[in-house]
């Protein structure tokens, strides 16, 4: 059936790029702009929203929130969340009205066009060289200062469909406690079905959203990050593995 569907698929993804070049193009003034002063952040940050949400949309997708708390607009968070698709980093900027700087992989940087964008509002990292990893703290810190709130998917990578969650990496808890940050745990359940990396799956529908109760680190010492780590894994992976939509794709997979 998924070769049948094939050529479909191919012209929605085709659709996919096409709305994200011609949104790109359109934008980029109003980037540079934004992105001249770090005092303009928030509305960048505002452009960034309205950008996910057009892309998210005109895609046939919805989204649905279950925020199970709720964001104190005056404070800062380091955002968490399962990756799975080429969409999650949109999903989680539609999520959040807070500003947030997200954390990534330097190499995301090539990638034509989205490495434009992603050079200016991401603070990269070279996960294989120690000394980037030590100055994405300093970097880090500067831009906390302005009221930012910090996103990492801790998976550090995406994960091979089967899976239903990867280890954690540690920076993710390290930031949390190191600048007393509490942790939004979300947990994205449909965008590994709809929107997969193989382009012989996907198909308009509903994204689910939760948003777990936050992890507080105010009381927490650098020593406690591999705690602070693995409860947060099993949060993600307890929501994830109990789901049946979720778990019924990634069981056939395994079995295949």
């Amino acid at each position: 059936m998924k070769y049948i569907l094939f050529p479909f698929r191919l012209i929605w993804r085709i659709w996919f790029y096409f709305l994200m070049i011609l949104s790109v193009f359109m934008m980029t003034p109003f980037v540079l702009f934004l992105l001249s002063d770090e005092k303009k952040y928030g509305s960048f940050w505002k452009l960034m929203r309205v950008w996910s949400f057009f892309l998210i949309y005109a895609m046939g997708f919805r989204l649905k929130f279950d925020r199970q708390e709720v964001l104190n607009p005056e404070e800062s968070y380091v955002f968490i969340a399962n990756h799975s698709s080429l969409l999650d980093p949109w999903i989680l900027i539609a999520s959040s009205k807070n500003p947030i700087l997200f954390v990534g992989k330097k190499e995301l940087s090539k990638v034509p066009l989205f490495g434009f964008f992603y050079k200016k509002a991401v603070i990269m990292v070279d996960r294989n060289d120690p000394k980037s990893r030590r100055e994405v703290y300093t970097q880090i810190k500067k831009r906390l200062d302005t009221g930012l709130s910090i996103a990492i998917f801790p998976e550090g990578l995406v994960p091979s469909e089967e899976v239903i969650l990867a280890p954690f990496k540690n920076g993710a808890f390290s930031l949390s406690i190191q600048y007393n940050m509490p942790i939004v745990p979300q947990v994205y359940f449909d965008a590994k079905r709809l929107f997969s990396w193989d382009i012989f799956k996907g198909y308009p529908g509903v994204f689910r959203v939760k948003q777990l109760p936050f992890i507080a680190t105010s009381d927490l010492v650098p020593k406690d990050k591999k705690a602070l780590n693995k409860q947060a894994f099993e949060l993600l992976y307890k929501e994830l593995s109990n789901d049946n939509l979720y778990m019924k794709d990634t069981n056939r997979l395994k079995k295949s």
